[in-house]
């Protein structure tokens, strides 16, 4: 009987399981994951789950009854610490040994850290999985002084959290405006706005130096300045887990390297989906994404690519965030040079920023507005042309725009 093995207990992993069964695999599966934890959803973590709105049990991807009928077994807690290519076996930290006919890697990525002065203190957190929201939680007292440092979407999130606690907070960013890598510069100047009505103070332009305390943290160093701080939230962006692949042999570049079916890898009878992948966007450029849509995508499409039904990779990313009551809805790639064209007031807290691109919709960034996010998907998939002043005007439907 044929093994399937998948190296990677997230949403990907748990997505490959689902789409292997529904194209008819029928030999045997096995997930490895190094979380004590079924795959769950991680998006929540620094919103809903933070905030004590959402349960944990309500975090997993799957009942446990869907692993049993799917006959797939799931090695928890146990980490995957070399691939032999020649015996095609994986190599796990209890000295153990699992045979497998094909390999998917979704490995997913692990977050930066910082590596200044004081960065080992307590009271200083990363946040990417369950625990480390368990860990941080449990020091969010209303009256502390939070110190965020990076301005991003994981950074801000955290942040509307804390407020609405009651907590103080601070956030630190080394670039000029908040969510830079993301989002448009109408946008961050939008979200900063909303965050400072808040009571969010901000320090753009500004890297943190240090953190200081006798013990435990006690102050952040930055810009040549001292800030009192009770914790702080470390949100610097991710890194690929790519050092599995890297010493197998496999093709790397800022992520395993896949082919235009977004699933083959360098080496024969191995595929790479998710945050640890590297592949070509439908631009032609090649990319990494890190979202639930490209895990959950590519691990349909590789699933389809092991049993030999290869499916050219065409889908349009899209992205989330939910800050106070904004929810911001993203789908495309912006790109330096795109034509904004704004939809909607701001100051009404529902508008749209289009990104035309040689006349066509190439993105779409959405506040609280349903129509355009989802019409704005349309309108990328299909490469559909349109004018900035019909775009523009609120008095057309988006559902007429074209």
């Amino acid at each position: 009987m044929e093994r399937i093995v998948i190296i990677g207990a997230g949403q990907a992993g748990a997505q490959a399981v689902a789409s292997l069964r529904a194209e008819g695999f029928d030999g045997s599966l096995v997930v490895v994951g190094d979380e004590p934890f079924a795959p769950y959803q991680r998006p929540p973590l620094s919103k809903a789950y933070l905030s004590g709105s959402m349960e944990r049990e309500r975090l997993f991807l799957k009942p446990e009854s869907f692993y049993r009928e799917a006959q797939c077994e799931l090695l928890l807690g146990v980490s995957a610490i070399g691939i032999d290519r020649v015996a095609r076996c994986v190599k796990l930290d209890d000295r153990s040994t699992l045979p497998y006919d094909k390999l998917l890697l979704a490995t997913g990525s692990r977050v930066r850290r910082c590596a200044i002065r004081g960065c080992e203190l307590p009271g200083i957190f990363y946040l990417r999985g369950m625990a480390d929201v368990d860990a941080m939680r449990a020091h969010f007292a209303q009256g502390a002084r939070l110190a965020v440092v990076g301005g991003g979407y994981i950074g801000l999130e955290v942040a509307a959290v804390a407020r609405k606690l009651g907590l103080e907070v601070t956030v630190f960013e080394a670039l000029g405006r908040v969510m830079a890598r993301a989002v448009s510069a109408p946008l961050s100047k939008f979200y900063e706005q909303a965050h400072r009505q808040w009571s969010v103070r901000f320090h753009l332009n500004t890297a943190v130096e240090a953190f200081e305390g006798d013990g435990r943290l006690q102050a952040i160093r930055a810009g040549g300045q001292r800030f009192e701080a009770d914790l702080a939230l470390v949100g610097i962006g991710i890194v690929p887990n790519v050092e599995l692949a890297q010493e197998a042999g496999l093709v790397c570049d800022d992520g395993i390297v896949v082919d235009q079916h977004c699933g083959c890898t360098s080496a024969p009878d191995i595929f790479a989906a998710g945050d640890c992948t590297q592949h070509i966007g439908r631009d032609g450029k090649s990319i990494r994404l890190e979202c639930v849509q490209n895990a959950i995508d590519q691990a349909k499409h590789a699933a389809l690519a092991m049993v030999g039904k290869p499916k050219p990779y065409r889908e349009v990313p899209w992205f989330w965030s939910d800050q106070y009551d904004l929810k911001l809805q993203i789908a495309g790639l912006a790109r330096p040079g795109d034509a904004l064209v704004v939809r909607g007031n701001p100051e009404a807290r529902k508008f749209a920023v289009f990104h035309l691109r040689n006349g066509a919709v190439a993105a779409v960034e959405a506040v609280n507005a349903a129509p355009e996010y989802m019409i704005g998907r349309k309108l990328i998939a299909d490469g559909t042309q349109v004018t900035p002043e019909r775009l523009a005007d609120t008095a057309i439907l988006m559902k007429n725009i074209v």
